[in-house]
């Protein structure tokens, strides 16, 4: 079964009053089976726009993801960020189809990720795009964790597809997207699409 995420971008206002809801969040985390894969750590806006910081858990499927947000216990910890950040949430449903062709990697212990919420303005022409880019991403150990799929915009603003990828490290995400192989297929999306990309060091601290 696939799993479900939250994928959330962030901008403090109140960083003390942030920190109240850190401290209130961690009981429905706990009970809802939480892992953080991306929290606050380093990151680059490569294409479009960003807040300053993001946010990506995962849970066991999309229902339990929804769950935790809608519990009673999240809710009343989502009254301490109201007037402490600016949030964009969106609850998605992860991804189990066909993933790129794998080059095996040593996995480092802190993982890299991809982050990109998309409008396709023309799908024949993502289509392919969408082809080109599997090699690129299986040369550099990419896995798409979510890739489009059922989704629930529960706070601000996002894209209509939302993309989440898992790299062996923060460098090889990097020279993924930087690679002349993924750049060809990058110019296969040129006007076809409106991307914001971001490229994220994982988490590896402490879980609820």
């Amino acid at each position: 079964m696939a799993k479900g995420y939250w994928i959330a971008h962030v901008d403090l206002t109140d960083p003390k009053r942030y920190e109240a809801y850190r401290a209130a969040n961690a009981e429905p985390f706990h009970k809802y089976g939480a892992t953080f894969l991306i929290r606050a750590g380093a990151f680059e806006c490569v294409e479009g726009a960003s807040r300053s910081r993001h946010v990506v858990m995962e849970f066991k499927d999309y229902d339990t993801a929804l769950a935790c947000y809608r519990s009673s216990e999240y809710q009343k910890a989502i009254a301490l960020r109201r007037s402490a950040a600016e949030v964009d949430l969106v609850v998605i449903a992860g991804y189990d189809g066909p993933q790129p062709p794998s080059v095996p990697e040593t996995i480092p212990v802190i993982a890299g990720y991809w982050v990109g919420h998309v409008d396709v303005t023309e799908p024949e022409g993502y289509k392919a795009y969408m082809a080109a880019d599997m090699a690129p991403i299986g040369q550099h150990g990419g896995r798409f964790l979510v890739r489009g799929g059922a989704f629930e915009l529960v706070e601000g603003a996002m894209r209509s597809r939302s993309v989440l990828l898992t790299f062996p490290g923060y460098r090889a995400a990097a020279a993924c997207y930087r690679s002349p192989a993924y750049q060809a297929a990058a110019a296969l999306r040129k006007g076809r699409a409106d991307f914001d990309l971001l490229l994220c060091e994982g988490y590896d601290g402490p879980q609820p």
